[in-house]
C-alpha cells in the first residue's frame, strides 16, 4: 500500500506554541532562580583557582630551574620533588586524585615534559635526556646532553628539541633516541653571543618559539623560526619562556609575571601590546628567565609563587664530604664568586638593579662595591698577587675586559677592544697573561690570550667548536678549558703555549674547570655533582679517573665557566646555595580550571 503520506508542515508560530507555553510556565515557577542567568551566548566555563599541597615529607627543590609539566589534555600532572633524604624524583598527580604516584627510575630528574599524545614524561637526569611512560614502566635513554637541561619540548613529529646548561645552541634529537644536532641558528651571523634557551614547538610542528639572550646580558628577546625553512623573526623584546596558547596568544615570563599578547599562529605574528595576566610567579635568576609554570592544551594553568627575594643565594663553604658552613654574608643575587689568593676576600657579581662586582672581606664580614659604571661589570679574577681585578664590562659599549685596583681606586682600565663579546678570564701565575673566551661570527666562541705587557691579543685555540672557561694551570704549563667538540660538554687539557695534543677529563659531561691552587689536581662539575681528578705533570701530562666529591643543589652555571671557587688550600668550596632550600622549597602549587577563559577576557584578540 506504500508509505503514508507526509503530514503538511504546521506554520512555525503553531509549531512553538506548546514549547513557549512550557517556557513561561517555567519562568513563573523557578523566577526566583533563574533571575540573571546569563543567556547561551554569555555563558562561559567557570574559573576556579585551588591548591594541591604536596604531602607533608615532599618539597620541590628551588634548585630545580622548571619542575613542573601537564599533560596535554590537562588530566595529569607531573613535578620534580624531594622527599625526605631521598634523591630529587618525578612524581605523577591525576588531576582527579588526592595522592600523587611516584614514576620510578627518575632519581636526579628536572624539567619534565610530556609527548603531544600525553602517554610520555621526558625529563633531564644528570647529563642525560630520557622519558617514562605515565604507567611507570622502564626508564629510557634518548640521548647524552653533557649537562643539565633547561628547557625540551617534543613535537608531533617526535622530534624534540632542548637546551642544556652547557651549549649555547638548541639542540634536537628523535625522541626515539639518537645524537643530538644543533638547530640551525638564525643568528649565526651575529657580532654578538647569543644563548638559545626554552624551546616550544608549536601544535603543528612547523615552529619553534624559544627566547635568545646575549651572554652575560639581561637583554632577552622572544623569537619564532619555522623548522622547514630556517626562517626565523624577533616577536618581542623583554620577555622570555614563551607559549603558545590555543585561544591565539603568545604568554611569555617578565621577572615573575606572565604576560600576554595576542598571537597568529599562520603568520607567526603578534598583534596589540602586551598586558599583564598573572603576577607573583617563582623565576629562579640564573634559567635565564625560565618561569615555574605549566599550561595545558585545554586551559589549566598550574605554577609555584614566589618573589623576587627568592632568586637570592647565600655563600657557603663546602668541604670534600660535602659538609656546608655558611658564610656570615647576607643573601644576595651573587654570581661568579672568586677567592682572593691569600683567601681572605671574595669578588662576585651582585645584581641590584645593575649588575656590579662587589668585594667581601671575610674576616670584617664587610661589603664593599667595585665598580659604578655601565650597566654590566661581573665575571672578577683576581691577580696572582690579589692587588687587581679583572672583569667584563658594558661601560664604553660591548662587553670587553677591564681591569682595576683590587680596593676600588684608579677606576676600570680597558684591556680589550672588539665588537665581539668576551668572556670571563684567567690569569697565568707570573700575572702576564690574560686568558679569556671571545665570540666569532666564523666559529663561535675561542680562547684567546692577551699579554699585559704590550696588550695583544693571541689566539691560543680556534675551531669550529665552542670552546669556554679557560684556565691556567698552577705552572703556567698547561690549560684546561671546556669544548663542545664531541656535541656536549666535556673537559680537555692541553699545554701552553703548545704544541702539543690534548687529553679529555671528564667522561660522562663536565662544565666549570678550576685547578687546585696547590696543584696535581682538576675540579668541575657535571650536574649537581663536585668531581676531582688527579693529574701529574712532572713528565708530560697524566690524569687519573674522575672522583666524585659530593652532590648538592647548589647554583650551577649557564655557560660553563664556574659559578664556585676553590679554597687556597685545596681543601674547601665556595658555593652558591639558593637561600629557599633552607626551608626545604616549595610545598604546593596553585592550580588554575579553565583559566583560558579569564585570558580571552583580559586579552581580546579581536
Amino acid at each position: 500500500a506504500g508509505m503514508p503520506a507526509p503530514l503538511p508542515a504546521r506554520p512555525g508560530w503553531r509549531r512553538a506554541l506548546p514549547w513557549t507555553v512550557a517556557a513561561v510556565l517555567s519562568v513563573v515557577v523557578g523566577i526566583a532562580v533563574w533571575t540573571l542567568k546569563p543567556t547561551p551566548q554569555q555563558a562561559s566555563l567557570p574559573v576556579t583557582r585551588t591548591v594541591v599541597n604536596l604531602p607533608a615529607d615532599e618539597a620541590i627543590s628551588p634548585a630545580t630551574v622548571l619542575p613542573l609539566a601537564l599533560s596535554p589534555d590537562g588530566s595529569l600532572m607531573v613535578y620534580s620533588a624531594q622527599k625526605g633524604n631521598d634523591p630529587v624524583r618525578l612524581y605523577l598527580r591525576p588531576m582527579n586524585s588526592l595522592e600523587d604516584q611516584l614514576l620510578s627510575g627518575t632519581d636526579g630528574a628536572s624539567n619534565p615534559f610530556f609527548s603531544p599524545d600525553g602517554q610520555w614524561v621526558g625529563f633531564f637526569a644528570g647529563t642525560e635526556l630520557k622519558k617514562v611512560p605515565i604507567t611507570g614502566g622502564a626508564v629510557l635513554t634518548i640521548a647524552r646532553t653533557g649537562s643539565a637541561g633547561m628547557g625540551a619540548s617534543w613535537g608531533v613529529d617526535d622530534r624534540i628539541i632542548f637546551h642544556t646548561r652547557s651549549l649555547p645552541r638548541l639542540m634536537q634529537v628523535s625522541a626515539d633516541g639518537g645524537t643530538p644536532e644543533p638547530l640551525p641558528s638564525p643568528d649565526g651571523g651575529s657580532p654578538d653571543f647569543f644563548v638559545h634557551s626554552w624551546p616550544e614547538i608549536l601544535p603543528d610542528g612547523q615552529a619553534v618559539l624559544f627566547t635568545t639572550t646575549p651572554a652575560t646580558s639581561r637583554d632577552a628577546t622572544i623569537v619564532v623560526q619555522r623548522l622547514d625553512t630556517g626562517e626565523s623573526k624577533v616577536l618581542l623584546q623583554g620577555g622570555t619562556f614563551p607559549h603558545y596558547i590555543s585561544t591565539g596568544h603568545l604568554v611569555y615570563n617578565r621577572a615573575g609575571t606572565l604576560m600576554a599578547v595576542p598571537f597568529d599562529p599562520d603568520r607567526l605574528e603578534i598583534s596589540g601590546s602586551p598586558v599583564p595576566v598573572l603576577e607573583g610567579i617563582r623565576s629562579p635568576g640564573i634559567a635565564l628567565g625560565g618561569a615555574q609554570l605549566a599550561i595545558s592544551r585545554t586551559g589549566t594553568l598550574a605554577y609555584i609563587a614566589g618573589s623576587a627575594a627568592e632568586l637570592a643565594s647565600r655563600m657557603v663553604w663546602v668541604d670534600r664530604q660535602g659538609v656546608a658552613e655558611p658564610l656570615p654574608a647576607s643573601p644576595r643575587q651573587y654570581e661568579y664568586p672568586r677567592v682572593s689568593p691569600e683567601g681572605q676576600r671574595v669578588a662576585a657579581g651582585i645584581t641590584e638593579g645593575e649588575l656590579h662586582v662587589w668585594v667581601y672581606d671575610i674576616l670584617r664580614t664587610t661589603l664593599t662595591r667595585q665598580t659604578f659604571e655601565g650597566g654590566i661589570n661581573t665575571s672578577p679574577t683576581w691577580s696572582p698577587d690579589g692587588k687587581r681585578l679583572a672583569l667584563i664590562s658594558t661601560r664604553e659599549g660591548p662587553l670587553n675586559i677591564f681591569w682595576q685596583m683590587a680596593d676600588g681606586s684608579g677606576g676600570l682600565e680597558r684591556l680589550s677592544t672588539t665588537d665581539h663579546q668576551t668572556g670571563p678570564t684567567s690569569f697565568s701565575p707570573d700575572g702576564q697573561l690574560l686568558a679569556f673566551a671571545k665570540n666569532n661570527p666564523e666559529t663561535g666562541r675561542d680562547i684567546w690570550v692577551l699579554n699585559l705587557a704590550d696588550r695583544e691579543e693571541a689566539p691560543f685555540l680556534q675551531t669550529r667548536y665552542e670552546e669556554t672557561a679557560p684556565t691556567f694551570f698552577p705552572d703556567g704549563d698547561w690549560m684546561a678549558y671546556v669544548s663542545g667538540e664531541s656535541g656536549r660538554a666535556e673537559i680537555y687539557v692541553q699545554p701552553y703555549p703548545g704544541p702539543g695534543g690534548k687529553w679529555q677529563i671528564s667522561s660522562d659531561g663536565g662544565q666549570e674547570p678550576v685547578w687546585n691552587p696547590q696543584g696535581g689536581e682538576l675540579f668541575y662539575r657535571s650536574g649537581n655533582r663536585m668531581l676531582a681528578v688527579a693529574v701529574n705533570t712532572k713528565s708530560g701530562f697524566t690524569a687519573g679517573t674522575p672522583q666524585m666529591l659530593f652532590e648538592g643543589s647548589y647554583l650551577p652555571t649557564a655557560f660553563s665557566y664556574p659559578f664556585y671557587d676553590v679554597s687556597p688550600d685545596g681543601q674547601r668550596f665556595l658555593m652558591l646555595e639558593p637561600v629557599e632550600s633552607q626551608s626545604g622549597g616549595a610545598t604546593q602549587i596553585n592550580v588554575v580550571l579553565n583559566w583560558f577563559e579569564e585570558l580571552k577576557q583580559r586579552v581580546p584578540t579581536q
